[in-house]
């Protein structure tokens, strides 16, 4: 899953702050706008009611009251008044009787009469709004119009009331172009916020974690300090010196580590130098033991560094075969004397027996973690396997054998065959040709097979360095014992 950047993530919760706080504004600023709207409406009602009382006491005193009605339609052509009623009071209508004109007493005015208080009943919500005011005339001696003069009723008593409904579509208007003003004003400092914040993790978080990354990786590598005044905040300053301290301590430590390193190489070189030592003695202590002729260990370990290199192997595998190669008969030192340096040839009985040390081998090798020992199991095990399957002890066939155990397994036969041993003379370079090319597909790889024709000159002076008595190669001719057992 793709994480989130720092960049995102702090843009997207100050988002979501600002637009929390925009939206809890605007609805503040709407509630008070809304109140102060009412409270504009209300007072013009009652400047409206005012105007009227003032007008219906001037009719009054001047006896015109029966022209009242045209004043109060030229009060609503002037102004958002849609409707005006006059409602006479209780007290009036005992002084001077029910009035011609007035309205009767509904149950809302009955509520104002009753408190004194005037009443206002706001629409807001319908396609033309408006405001319903009934606002009380109360009798009163103070100012100009001394209510007491003609009414004779006590010191704020209700005289009556006018019930006026006012279009207040232009409050509204104005309540509503102020809000989407105020929204568009919040979107668009949100969406300035959002701009210089995104510009400010860029520029001072983004590209200066970036250049740090950089600068710490090149620091490492050419050991050089990162400078801390090439970032404008304390912050990145502060990790380029934290940066620059753990480098230091790296870099401290650094040769004591190669050094430290150097010594394991060293003890891990000497430690496999060791063992390939001690593994071509314990060879050269099974070739001692099994009178084979001398330097036969050795030589069957070049002729094998030889054809592995040749048939392809990697420069390890070629180091664990030539390396392993001296233990390929260890097995050998399981085998009764009687057998093992008998000069004439093997019963069918001890020749069973004398298959059995490539089983005793593996069983001596299997066991270790050792690469040198694990290969040397191997070959122990399987350099009398033969090519066709009619090998030993497991009748492999093919490239089932391991490539090590096939190319010791020539190595061997090809060294037997070149040397004298207690039950035969050495043969003649060509007899040697001839037989192991009879032998080719049959006992030996014939690729390892081609590999040796071709190397053969190589490997006659291998055989000549490590000569037996100078005798490894000597064309003696014929021979009438034959090969042991199966030609080896």
């Amino acid at each position: 899953m793709l994480k989130p950047s720092i960049k995102t993530l702090t843009v997207k919760s100050l988002l979501t702050f600002i637009m929390l706080a925009a939206i809890v504004m605007v609805a503040v600023i709407a509630f008070n706008f809304r109140t102060l709207s009412h409270r504009i409406v209300e007072n013009e009602a009652l400047a409206t009611a005012e105007i009227i009382k003032a007008g219906l006491t001037s009719h009054m005193k001047a006896g015109i009251m029966d022209k009242r009605d045209y004043y109060l339609r030229e009060i609503g052509s002037v102004t958002d008044v849609h409707e005006i009623s006059i409602i006479r009071a209780p007290a009036v209508i005992k002084q001077f009787g029910v009035g011609r004109y007035e309205k009767e007493a509904s149950g809302l005015v009955q509520e104002v009469f009753a408190g004194g208080q005037p009443k206002f009943i706001v629409d807001e919500f319908s396609l033309t709004p408006t405001v319903r005011a009934i606002i009380p005339y109360v009798a009163s001696s103070e100012g100009a119009l001394n209510c007491l003069n003609c009414h004779k009723v006590a010191e704020g008593t209700v005289l009556g009331a006018v019930d006026i409904r006012l279009d207040v579509s232009r409050y509204r208007n104005m309540a509503s172009w102020v809000l989407l003003v105020l929204v568009f004003a919040s979107l668009f400092f949100t969406l300035l916020i959002v701009r210089n914040t995104f510009r400010t993790m860029q520029v001072y978080v983004k590209e200066p974690l970036e250049n740090l990354i950089d600068k710490a990786r090149i620091a490492y590598k050419q050991q050089q300090p990162v400078n801390p005044d090439k970032f404008d905040t304390l912050e990145f300053a502060s990790v380029a010196n934290e940066i620059n301290q753990f480098n230091t301590e790296i870099i401290a430590n650094q040769e004591q580590l190669k050094q430290m390193n150097r010594d394991l190489a060293a003890l891990n070189d000497e430690i496999e130098s060791t063992l390939r030592e001690t593994v071509f003695t314990m060879g050269v202590i099974e070739e001692k033991r099994s009178k084979e002729t001398k330097n036969h260990t050795k030589r069957v370990t070049e002729f094998s560094r030889l054809l592995a290199s040749r048939a392809g192997l990697s420069e390890l595998e070629v180091e664990l075969i030539a390396a392993a190669a001296p233990l390929h008969d260890i097995g050998k030192l399981g085998i009764p004397d009687r057998i093992l340096l008998k000069p004439g040839k093997l019963s069918v009985d001890e020749f069973e027996i004398m298959k059995g040390h490539t089983r005793i081998g593996h069983a001596m090798l299997a066991h270790s973690n050792r690469e040198i020992l694990k290969a040397a199991g191997i070959i122990a095990l399987q350099h009398h396997e033969k090519w066709d399957g009619g090998g030993y002890p497991q009748g492999l066939q093919g490239e089932a054998i391991h490539i090590f155990g096939r190319v010791v397994a020539l190595a061997d036969v090809f060294d037997a065959l070149m040397t004298a041993r207690p039950y035969k003379e050495s043969w003649p370079l060509e007899r040697v040709k001839g037989w192991i090319e009879a032998e080719r597909g049959r006992h030996f790889d014939p690729q390892l097979v081609d590999i040796l024709f071709e190397s053969l000159e190589e490997l006659i002076a291998i055989g000549q360095q490590y000569a037996t008595n100078g005798e490894h190669g000597a064309e003696v001719g014929d021979l009438n014992d034959g090969l042991q057992g199966d030609g080896i």
